[in-house]
């Protein structure tokens, strides 16, 4: 969360107005996004035969702000890709958005778009970049009859979506192609040159898809549906997303033009898709009518249909996104508003009681951590404070906030609308009507890190019964792909929230089978590994586990959920039962090999770079460097000769990513005296902000003006402070380094990470 960030400069421009903008970008030196996550696939065992594309289409985009409370999209486990969309010619998804996806296994595309006047643009993607000299063109041959066709941005498109880590384009060409037939058919033969640049410089996932909008005449004509007269470009691009007008006959003529595999819109609005997917005559529950895919567009409608509203706040709206998507809880009625008039012909519109959106596919957890290590602060990608380690640092005011999807993590995927609860070792009917009842909240008022953390509670009435006096609950947080036969390590961090005096309590981290989103075997072993006894800030306590199957299984991954065993010893079971949990953090990562060099991670340098005015001396950015350090090495002294075949020291395998990666960094800062001889402690520093929101990993932009306190260049200086924060096994406090950075300024740079 950027307290003084800044968005991106020219040369790694948000989005472009024009093709000539694109040129620009490409003329200039860039690297690759460093701290945008790669995508790493689910399991192909995981996806239904119909798949969700959601297109936010959020006020045209980019509005995410780092001051203010805002729209963000967390229901991942539903959707298999996103893509952010807005009215600029292209549109490039900001880092942050990339990497939450990615977090999921979900790909995220950008819009490459012409509307309006986009008629000249969309002739010049064709030919290509023109040369600005004058010498003329080049000769042609005598046989030229059809419209030059160059791969210039095709290339270029291909490029900046490697260059900012996102996974292909939504093709939307909403003017009309003057040129005809043969304007139509280059278009369709550029598409493919796309996607082989796409999936040359992206990878096999790549997209392209094409909104259903120009026919082959070159009129914008929309179809809904796929027909003769949009067929080619279907057949050019990777899929298909139809206008979103369709009537209900046209998904089977879709299908019976080629019974291949297309997007299908099937909303016009966020509270029409529920609606028209839980009709009562849909052939199952993973897809609209036919067996076709869905596309889901605008699903920001909840957030600018109410936000107007008396006493709209981010957790109503985050309760009307919750029923959207999750479902309601107990008590809550979701009336499903009229369909629009029918059009002639059209049979008439019955559905049944409202349905969410995730429970027409199939859930799909995230990436192995083998792959993506799973984190999670339970962070929705916005927050009214920061917190690191159980600190508050940072608050805004009154009920301000920030937004920073870079931050966004999973709002735990199994616990909406509600946690499902099970009787620990399964089995025992005779109490199933009495299992104690848990909600789930996200909470912006406490965190163990970032800005808030997920509320649990249970409550159940009193018993008048023996076995009421101990209750030992299943409560599964969050799902997980995990390889058999390979060896993990999970921790948790969670502090009681509301305790009942009554109850005695022990909380244990744990993982089992997922069969359903109901019904779990314990198919892991699963081993507490001890944690340092040390209280940590802030009332709250750290769990760990290593756990692998317990019997081989026959398939490559399976699915798994992470969660809590909660046994509770009621002193007076007669007593109605009511806590509360705060879990701040959840993670799963492999296992350490053994043949890893013991090794610990150190900020190596620090540098700043004042680019201030007369006015903003202190402004600039601050970069540094991680490096590794090695345990001194005795094993070399073991060695009886140079035929001895043992190792001098244990080698880490290429394969094996043991390097040092980090999240984010929280970076601090304090005032400092030009004249005084000694720095003050970095523990006295003021949090500042941290990395990631604009794609940089190890960079920081500081603003003056945003300083929490005043200089003068003349006579004082500030001191800056990084804390290393990411996915990383145990909790140590390395060195701290001091590097100078100029007249009168510091940076210190310190050695504190968390898992």
């Amino acid at each position: 969360m950027p307290l003084t960030g800044s968005s991106f400069n020219g040369v790694d421009a948000p989005f472009f107005k024009s093709l000539e903008e694109l040129d620009q970008w490409a003329s200039t030196p860039k690297k690759a996004l460093d701290t945008v996550l790669k995508y790493h696939p689910r399991p192909s065992s995981s996806y239904p035969s119909g798949k969700l594309l959601v297109c936010h289409d959020y006020k045209g985009g980019y509005t995410e702000s780092p001051f203010s409370l805002g729209y963000t999209f967390n229901f991942w486990s539903a959707a298999d890709i996103f893509i952010y969309f807005s009215h600029h010619r292209v549109a490039v998804p900001p880092p942050g958005w990339i990497t939450a996806a990615h977090r999921q296994g979900v790909k995220m595309l950008g819009t490459l778009i012409f509307e309006g006047n986009g008629e000249d643009d969309c002739l010049r993607l064709l030919v290509g970049r023109l040369p600005k000299s004058k010498t003329g063109p080049a000769r042609q041959p005598t046989d030229f009859r059809s419209l030059p066709l160059s791969p210039h941005y095709a290339r270029l498109l291909a490029e900046l979506a490697h260059q900012r880590g996102f996974d292909g384009y939504l093709l939307n060409f909403e003017c009309p192609l003057r040129g005809g037939i043969e304007q139509t058919r280059a278009v369709a033969a550029w598409i493919t040159l796309l996607v082989d640049e796409l999936k040359s410089r992206i990878g096999p996932h790549a997209e392209a898809v094409w909104y259903d909008s120009v026919v082959v005449t070159g009129q914008l004509a929309w179809q809904d549906r796929l027909n003769s007269f949009n067929l080619p470009f279907f057949l050019s691009s990777t899929s298909f997303f139809t206008n979103y007008t369709w009537a209900p006959s046209y998904t089977t003529k879709t299908v019976e033009l080629g019974n291949i595999y297309t997007w299908v819109s099937t909303s016009l609005g966020a509270a029409r898709m529920a609606a028209a997917a839980s009709a009562p005559t849909r052939r199952s529950t993973t897809s609209p009518p036919a067996g076709l895919s869905t596309a889901f567009f605008a699903p920001g409608w909840t957030w600018e249909n109410t936000q107007d509203a008396p006493g709209f706040t981010w957790e109503s709206w985050f309760a009307d996104e919750r029923r959207l998507w999750a479902g309601p809880r107990a008590g809550e009625h979701v009336t499903v508003p009229h369909a629009p008039p029918n059009r002639p012909g059209e049979p008439p519109c019955t559905h049944g009681p409202f349905a969410p959106v995730a429970s027409f596919f199939a859930h799909a957890p995230p990436p192995d951590p083998r792959a993506v290590p799973l984190h999670t602060t339970f962070c929705p990608g916005v927050g009214r404070a920061w917190w690191v380690d159980g600190v508050r640092v940072f608050q805004r005011p009154g009920r301000d906030g920030w937004t920073d999807v870079d931050k966004q993590t999973s709002v735990g995927d199994l616990v909406w609308p509600v946690p499902a609860l099970a009787w620990e070792g399964g089995g025992d009917d005779a109490r199933t009507d009495r299992l104690p009842v848990a909600t789930s909240e996200v909470t912006l008022n406490d965190a163990w890190n970032g800005g808030s953390s997920l509320r649990l509670g249970i409550s159940a009435p009193g018993e008048d019964s023996e076995d009421a006096a101990f209750r030992c609950v299943w409560l599964p947080v969050q799902s997980v792909t995990i390889t058999p036969g390979k060896s993990y390590e999970a921790t948790a961090v969670y502090k009681v929230d509301q305790e009942d005096v009554n109850v005695d309590l022990d909380i244990a981290l744990s993982v089992k089978l997922m069969a359903s989103r109901s019904a779990y075997s314990d198919a892991f072993d699963v081993v507490p590994q001890s944690v340092s006894n040390t209280p940590l800030p802030g009332g709250w306590t750290k769990l760990c586990v290593q756990f692998e199957t317990a019997t081989p299984l026959p398939e490559a991954t399976v699915k798994a959920a992470l969660g809590l065993v909660v046994s509770i010893v009621a002193e007076d079971p007669s007593k109605a039962l009511k806590l509360s949990l705060l879990l701040g953090q959840l993670n799963a990562y492999p296992t350490p090999s053994s043949t890893v060099p013991n090794h610990t991670p150190v900020l190596l340098w620090a540098d700043f770079n004042t680019a201030g005015s007369p006015n903003a001396p202190f402004d600039g950015t601050l970069t540094w460097e991680v490096a590794a350090t090695f345990a001194p090495a005795s094993s070399i002294l073991t060695l009886t000769g140079a035929e001895d075949p043992a190792s001098a020291w244990p080698v880490a395998p290429s394969a094996e990513r043991w390097f040092p990666r980090f999240m984010y960094f929280n970076v601090y800062a304090q005032p400092h005296s030009a004249g005084a001889a000694v720095v003050q402690k970095p523990e006295d520093a003021v949090w500042i902000g941290t990395s990631g929101y604009d794609g940089r990993a190890d960079a920081f932009t500081v603003r003056q003006t945003n300083l929490p306190f005043g200089l003068e260049w003349s006579e004082d200086g500030f001191v800056l402070c990084a804390r290393r924060h990411g996915p990383r096994r145990g909790l140590a406090v390395g060195p701290v380094c001091f590097c100078q950075c100029g007249p009168s300024l510091n940076c210190i740079l310190f050695d504190s990470f968390v898992d």
